[in-house]
């Protein structure tokens, strides 16, 4: 989740798809004694020929940009079906999925007494999210050993459908976007209409199964913007409601930030990028857009969970960073 935050708002002013394959294992000794770039994604990339092996701990941004396209498949209204066919199958076999999503920033504050800091956070996100619509969502599928799926990409970006001229949205978070390469005007012309994607993404086994693990960073306005577009309904007025939909629709969900308590990172006040700093994890493709972020939190999770027990894992299960009884933590 990227909540860009800015002064004030802007008033209004096809690919094919391909089959599910087989699995292999990411993991990949070093042959090497140079320092390799250690990201499953890269790994994976490696170990099937499909891009040449880096040897210096930085990759050039061209390299970075050649793997993103690689690895992260956008999503339009042309081929938002048929890749979501190929979805239903990869899920029952790639079940963790590292989930974020980029909105235009935060446009309002609520005012008045709260009962509890938990509850002024969701108010925040309640409000904006009411006012505002989702730009990007991106999700990157695996198995439970941090394993892609082999012959397509990890990464599903989906661009939805949004307006400059009908939207609200805080000026500085559309400067942020802009200078990252997301082009607004094919977002009005060929993003997928949320309400659509809305109604596939019920059906699709993504949601309402406890089988399939969500991963986020941060993941309250992720989660609260997935529950407003599957309810097509403004969010609950009380925080514990809104917290039991997401149970319904996210029945088994991790939050990194929340996960980040039980581990040895001093990073659990920072953004995910320096926590992928500290894990020596570099970024695929351009930061601030979504799928370069699943990509981002996919490996970082599974870094993380090197370091927990099964025990120390599941209880941060349905633990939403800043959040109910996650809340008191922050």
């Amino acid at each position: 989740m990227n909540s860009h935050l800015g002064g004030g708002f802007a008033p209004p002013p096809p690919m094919a798809s391909a089959s599910v394959h087989q699995a292999t294992s990411l993991q990949q000794q070093q042959q090497q004694q140079q320092v390799q770039l250690q990201t499953p994604q890269l790994q994976h990339q490696q170990n099937h020929g499909l891009q040449p092996s880096l040897t210096s701990a930085m990759a050039s941004p061209q390299m970075t940009n050649t793997l993103a396209g690689s690895l992260i498949r956008e999503v339009w209204r042309t081929n938002f079906e048929q890749e979501m066919h190929v979805l239903r199958e990869l899920v029952e076999r790639y079940n963790y999925l590292s989930m974020d999503s980029e909105f235009p920033g935060i446009v309002a504050r609520p005012i008045g007494s709260f009962k509890t800091t938990t509850d002024y956070h969701y108010q925040t996100l309640r409000c904006n999210v009411d006012l505002l619509n989702v730009i990007q969502l991106a999700i990157t599928f695996a198995d439970e050993h941090g394993n892609h799926p082999e012959g397509l990409p990890s990464t599903w970006q989906f661009n939805l459908r949004f307006s400059l001229a009908q939207e609200m949205y805080s000026a500085d978070s559309i400067d942020l976007f802009t200078k990252s390469g997301i082009d607004f005007k094919k977002h009005e012309e060929y993003g997928i209409e949320p309400q659509a994607f809305a109604e596939l993404l019920i059906s699709s086994g993504l949601v309402l199964d406890d089988s399939v693990k969500w991963v986020s960073f941060h993941s309250g306005y992720d989660f609260g913007y997935l529950v407003s577009l599957m309810l097509s309904t403004p969010l609950p007025p009380e925080e514990e409601e809104f917290l039991s939909l997401v149970k319904i629709f996210f029945p088994s969900l991790f939050d990194i930030k929340y996960l980040l308590r039980l581990t040895s990172t001093k990073n659990v006040k920072g953004s995910l990028q320096e926590l992928a700093d500290e894990l020596r994890i570099t970024r695929i493709g351009p930061a601030h857009q979504a799928g370069s972020e699943a990509l981002l939190t996919n490996s970082c999770f599974f870094e993380l969970r090197k370091h927990l027990t099964e025990a120390r894992e599941d209880s941060c299960q349905g633990h939403i960073w800043g959040l109910g009884s996650a809340g008191s933590v922050m």
